[in-house]
């Protein structure tokens, strides 16, 4: 429906409108036709019906008013198999050099070749595979991976004993929420800092770092002054796979501090009767509450620190009023 149709109500009156709706129904037909031919296997067995669709051809040529210069040219029902030859021939033929006729075109394939660039992204909870490097017989270097050498052979100077055996000052000593006493890794560093010399003492593996589905373990040696002094295995919680180089680190300070105690460091953290002093001179149990979910609870603390975020202090009810929380007023 068109607006000479609706002006004249008389389809014979619109003759442009017409000569282009022929002429698309000849660009068709012409198109079903080359298609037609074009699928046939054998030009003997289907000479026929090529024959009829170029006649239907020529005879809607007829109907037209206007014509393309491009369709007055007669063609028979194997045109476009022709040229379909033909164009496969000439692609062919430069597809190749002609300077150079042994040269022949790659043959083509879909298959997906694999790139160097790749990268495979390990899983580190199937372990780290970080085993310690092993010296041969021959190496005048000493192997720590698997030698006790210098273990036990004499002791250590004054100075270095002193500074090892030294007491452990309260100030150090800090208390976790479950009430055990501990010094803080890097306190043990400083001591063997000042006992034999910042470079002059180390952790060496004994072993590759086990991982398994909540903690990460490890042996390693510590050497001073180019003596094995202990061997201990660190271990450390995690709670993701993401935190796993974290726990290994930490795994790292466990060993150190288990090594320690061979040489007297801290020693005082060991013994049953100290920690009781100390929890009762140092330390406190106060009740807290969890800000967000209001969870009350039990917990130790030095005397001199303060609760932190996200706890508050809580009061429990006395018997014959309500709770106090955090700095609410005295009733």
């Amino acid at each position: 429906m068109n607006d000479c149709y609706f002006e004249t109500k008389d389809w014979r009156a619109c003759k442009q409108e017409r000569a282009g709706w022929s002429l698309q129904i000849t660009r068709t037909t012409r198109s079903l036709a080359v298609s037609f031919t074009t699928a046939l296997p054998r030009r003997n067995h289907h000479q026929s019906l090529a024959s009829e669709a170029s006649s239907s051809l020529r005879s809607s040529r007829g109907h037209t008013s206007r014509r393309d210069p491009q369709h007055t040219t007669p063609r028979n029902g194997f045109e476009s198999t022709k040229v379909y030859q033909a164009q496969q021939s000439r692609a062919a033929t430069t597809s190749t050099s002609p300077h150079d006729p042994s040269q022949q075109a790659a043959p083509i394939t879909n298959r997906l070749q694999p790139t160097e660039d790749v990268v495979h992204t390990e899983d580190l909870t199937a372990g780290l595979s970080d085993k310690p490097i092993v010296l041969d017989e021959s190496s005048r270097q000493v192997d720590w991976a698997r030698s006790f050498h210098g273990l036990s052979t004499e002791a250590f100077s004054k100075e270095a004993a002193g500074a090892l055996l030294a007491p452990v000052s309260p100030e150090d000593i800090e208390v976790k929420p479950d009430g055990i006493v501990y010094l803080p890794e890097i306190k043990y560093r400083r001591i063997l800092n000042r006992a034999f010399g910042p470079g002059a003492w180390g952790l060496a593996p004994r072993g590759e770092t086990i991982v398994t589905a909540k903690s990460v373990t490890r042996e390693y040696a510590l050497v001073a002054l180019g003596r094995l002094v202990s061997v201990a295995r660190g271990e450390q919680d995690y709670f993701s796979p993401e935190g796993i180089p974290t726990a290994v680190e930490g795994c790292k300070s466990n060993a150190l501090m288990r090594c320690c105690k061979d040489l007297g460091v801290a020693s005082e953290l060991w013994d049953p009767r100290f920690i009781r002093n100390f929890i009762a001179t140092h330390a406190k149990e106060v009740w807290v509450e969890h800000q967000q979910t209001q969870k009350r609870r039990k917990i130790w603390m030095r005397k001199d620190d303060q609760i932190k975020y996200p706890f508050k202090l809580y009061t429990p009810p006395s018997p014959g009023g309500a709770a106090r929380q955090g700095n609410s007023s005295k009733y």
